[in-house]
């Protein structure tokens, strides 16, 4: 068992922004599963402040759409006793206008990356992070 400290803000940035997936948890009425939480993973962009992701209509956006205030997670692990993890409060926000859904594309897929063609039925959005801490965990060495 290892020693769990706080995660320094400029790791917390750097993790955020090395995850290739995050989960978003979410909840509310809906879906059949009164205040049961929802947690699912997504590939992302983020830009410092917030999370961008793209997603065809479903019981992730129905329950965000009713519920906006979610929370991200992102984690690295190399060993049982050697891991980093993020957990941030967001808001959720559907990006409407196509020159914010073509910069949230940009930042999920950076130049030289081509935009997918998505169909036009999808839904860009953002998580606006509004607090972010951050925990890891090391091996404790005064045994050794």
């Amino acid at each position: 068992m290892g020693v769990i400290r706080e995660l320094p803000p400029d790791e917390i940035e750097r993790l955020l922004r090395e995850a290739i997936v995050g989960r978003i948890a979410c909840g509310g009425q809906g879906e059949g599963a009164a205040a049961r939480p929802y947690l699912v993973p997504l590939a992302y962009g983020y830009d410092g402040a917030a999370v961008y992701a793209h997603s065809s209509l479903g019981r992730k956006i129905r329950l965000m759409r009713h519920q906006p205030l979610v929370a991200f997670e992102v984690d690295a692990a190399e060993a049982p006793d050697r891991w980093r993890s993020v957990i941030a409060d967001a808001v959720y926000e559907e990006l409407v206008d196509p020159a914010a859904q073509e910069r949230a594309l940009r930042v999920i897929y950076p130049p030289p990356a081509a935009l997918p063609a998505l169909p036009p039925e999808t839904i860009v959005y953002r998580l606006r992070l509004t607090a972010k801490s951050g925990r890891f965990e090391t091996p404790d060495d005064s045994d050794r």
